[in-house]
């Protein structure tokens, strides 16, 4: 039986997670604040700096530490020290973990909650509340364009990834379960509702709030490990959210056939016209048995060999995927293709639908093409990927 709710919340500027955090505070003015921030000079692990608010004093200066190390072992241990004092400050307490945006927060959470063996784990003594995450209208207007810079994202594993700025915003908005968007007013008002669009788009499961709206808005509770793990398959593709608002739309492609990769390659100019954000992976007949995904923030495409499709003749696959990805291949499964089939969602503004789904079911197999068999199709020249898959 757990002990108490933690809660996450994460921000694209700090002075956006701090009002985050205040408002959480209204709600729960009983709740312990752990805030964290990250110090990276290059090394192979970056300084962890944690300030520890006391749920009794609320002050900033309780217990303010530091070291190098991985972050998510570092604040594990922390939140399970942390267990003892609470135990007699509330009957349920009440945590929120506010962590730095340099953190890519799903494989963050995976690890974060990741079952021990041999010892305890966060999921033993809490339950994951909500995700929250705050975005200042502008800096992410700024940053989900920008492909010319880079920020190095810590994952759970103490690895950090070079991605563009825009590939950095657009993560932290789909690991969201509620975000927040500050309400301006003016002429700034409708730059938010520009953002809100946009962010509503990239992450439809997350409901939207200003925060001048109630502080009980937003769901009660997170996903859970077994939840996060699931959205980082690389079969797992956003909702695509229907309908247009304030110009932005999302489109959804799929198709069971595998692709020719010359003629995506020269698919892929009129299909990225105007896509602000776009994930997915593909079936590519060069490569018939890897899933490739596809990733695109701003004007910055990748596509990655990222693990093999579910086949019978590989059962030991199946033990090792999460139960979504279990699932979703039973609802997918052909006698003939498997798990195998393409699916990407494209978000902008003003889209040509019909344009995109025609460049790319043109880039598809034709039947004398399918009819060659997996043989045939490893003849096909690959000018998207590299030796070791990546593009």
């Amino acid at each position: 039986m757990t002990e108490g709710v933690l809660c996450v919340v994460s921000g694209n500027t700090p002075g956006v997670r701090g009002s985050v955090v205040d408002r959480l505070l209204r709600l729960r003015p009983d709740s312990t604040v752990l805030a964290v921030s990250l110090d990276d000079d290059g090394g192979r692990y970056p300084v962890v700096q944690r300030f520890l608010t006391d749920a009794q004093t609320q002050t900033g200066d309780t217990g303010a530490r530091g070291g190098s190390g991985d972050p998510a072992v570092i604040l594990r241990q922390d939140l399970l020290s942390l267990l003892p004092a609470l135990r007699g400050t509330a009957e349920s307490p009440h945590v929120v973990l506010a962590l730095p945006a340099e953190l890519d927060l799903l494989p963050f959470l995976v690890e974060l909650w990741r079952p021990r063996l041999g010892g305890s784990s966060l999921a033993d003594h809490f339950e994951p509340g909500p995700v929250v995450v705050g975005l200042e209208a502008s800096p992410f207007l700024a940053d989900i364009g920008c492909v010319h810079r880079t920020v190095r994202l810590w994952d759970g594993d103490g690895r950090a990834a070079s991605v563009t700025l825009a590939e950095a915003a657009a993560r932290q908005v789909e690991a969201a379960d509620t975000l927040l968007i500050p309400a301006l007013t003016g002429t700034d008002a409708r730059l938010r509702r520009g953002v809100a669009a946009l962010a509503g788009h990239l992450n439809g499961r997350a409901p939207l709030s200003a925060s001048t709206d109630p502080v009980t808005a937003g769901p009660v509770r997170g996903g859970g490990w077994e939840e996060w793990r699931g959205r980082l398959e690389p079969v797992s593709v956003p909702f695509a959210r229907r309908g247009r608002h304030e110009g932005v739309e999302s489109v959804l492609w799929r198709s069971r056939r595998p692709l020719h990769p010359g003629r995506l390659a020269d698919a892929l100019a009129p299909v990225m016209n105007g896509v602000v954000r776009s994930r997915g992976h593909l079936w590519l007949s060069c490569r018939p048995n890897a899933v490739i995904t596809w990733r695109s923030a701003g004007a910055h495409l990748a596509l990655q060999e990222c693990g093999e499709w579910l086949r019978d003749e590989a059962p030991e696959a199946w033990t090792t995927a999460s139960s979504q990805r279990r699932t979703l291949a039973s609802w997918f499964w052909h006698d003939y293709y498997g798990e195998r089939r393409n699916e990407i969602v494209f978000t902008g503004v003003d889209l040509d639908a019909p344009g995109i789904r025609s460049a790319l079911d043109t880039a598809l197999l034709t039947d004398a093409e399918l009819a060659l068999g997996e043989e045939g199709w490893a003849a096909f020249p690959d000018p998207l990927l590299s030796t070791d898959g990546t593009a």
